[in-house]
């Protein structure tokens, strides 16, 4: 399969076109409560890996600073899907208490069956003030991925594309849940 030069002269096998999943969720805890999650890398282990179903992504590790993440921490995790093994490192790009978290993943992935696949994805987190919790705006930007074996084929099919990204972002709304009733759970709120 052809491949176009993507970010940094690597291989996109998106043929400049990026995926992206924007998600929303309430939460009853204060953008606060969810924004010292986010900060706190480490934290992500529970509400991204150990409370996930073992059939979406979910992290198995992290290696981050034990302080609240700032611009240009860095952090490196390992996460399962359906498809296979993660090995993953990230560098957080924004990071304003309590209104906007961001970071951008290397990942590299490798499948059941030994295919390799490299992935540049950004997540934005935007917290807004709601009542006596706030509202999580979160964005996944693919912005590439080198090639597309089996399943992720269908990224590569103008009709097929849109019902990827839907499946993809049911996989990722239960994340984005577990972070929001984590902060719920820890602030005593709802």
């Amino acid at each position: 399969m052809a491949t176009q030069q993507g970010t940094k002269g690597r291989a996109n096998a998106l043929d400049g076109r990026e995926l992206v999943i924007r998600l929303e969720e309430a939460c009853g805890a204060p953008a606060e409560a969810v924004y010292d999650l986010l900060a706190d890398v480490r934290a992500h282990l529970e509400w991204g890996g150990r409370r996930q179903p073992k059939r979406n992504f979910r992290l198995l590790s992290i290696e981050a600073p034990e302080a609240p993440a700032s611009v240009g921490t860095e952090f490196s995790s390992t996460g399962a899907d359906a498809m296979g093994r993660f090995a993953d490192s990230s560098v957080v790009t924004a990071a304003s208490r309590p209104s906007l978290f961001e970071f951008v993943t290397e990942a590299r992935l490798t499948t059941k069956k030994g295919a390799v696949v490299e992935w540049t994805i950004v997540h934005r987190y935007e917290l807004t003030p709601k009542g006596e919790g706030c509202r999580v705006s979160y964005t996944e930007r693919i912005a590439r991925v080198s090639e597309l074996p089996g399943s992720l084929a269908l990224f590569k099919v103008p009709g097929l594309r849109s019902i990827g990204l839907k499946i993809s972002g049911s996989y990722v709304r239960k994340g984005l849940r577990n972070l929001t009733r984590l902060a719920e759970e820890r602030a005593g709120a709802r």
